[in-house]
């Protein structure tokens, strides 16, 4: 397959599983692309505080664009408030609009396999969006619990596995490192 053609097959990744990495596996995916001149949306679902990468992305501006939709508080199960379902759901029109812009090469949506799985967000509205989503846009869907459904339209799928996590040793979330 020549280049050209690569760049345009815009394929669906999907980060799952219960180990540490997702966020920081598409996070690298959009450095790579940044080095190749390409651009990239991330929609941050359901994370509203300040996380590292918000500041060094700025410095990557334009190739890099990065918005948060959620709440500096904890979503539980079947328990999203109603401020909670709106910023997921403002997060999913902006991505939307991102995907079909064509402005971006690579789209992020971090932690929206979580939004599922919580409740907060219906499966059938991102299926939908795989539905409509250009041949030439690469989009990367992160969180844990995918569901089924997500996997099996996904070009790609890995699970990240706990193996070993400090914080079962007592060891709290470290700034730029955990997050």
């Amino acid at each position: 397959m020549k280049e050209q053609n690569q760049k345009k097959t815009g394929l669906v990744h999907v980060y799952t599983g219960n180990g540490k990495g997702k966020t920081t596996a598409a996070l690298g995916l959009a450095l790579r692309a940044a080095g190749s001149n390409m651009r990239t949306y991330i929609g941050q679902f359901l994370k509203g505080r300040q996380y590292g990468e918000l500041e060094s992305i700025k410095q990557l501006s334009p190739l890099i664009t990065i918005e948060q939709y959620g709440l500096n508080a904890w979503v539980h199960v079947d328990k999203a408030n109603p401020n909670q379902k709106a910023a997921a759901r403002e997060g999913l029109i902006k991505a939307t609009e991102a995907i079909l812009s064509e402005k971006y090469d690579l789209v992020i949506l971090d932690e929206i396999n979580i939004t599922l799985f919580f409740g907060v967000l219906p499966e059938q509205e991102i299926l939908d969006l795989l539905d409509i989503k250009p041949d030439s846009v690469e989009l990367v869907l992160t969180g844990r619990n995918a569901p089924q459904s997500l996997i099996d339209r996904a070009d790609l799928v890995t699970e990240m596995k706990e193996i070993k996590h400090p914080f079962t040793q007592g060891i709290q979330a470290r700034q730029g490192i955990e997050f």
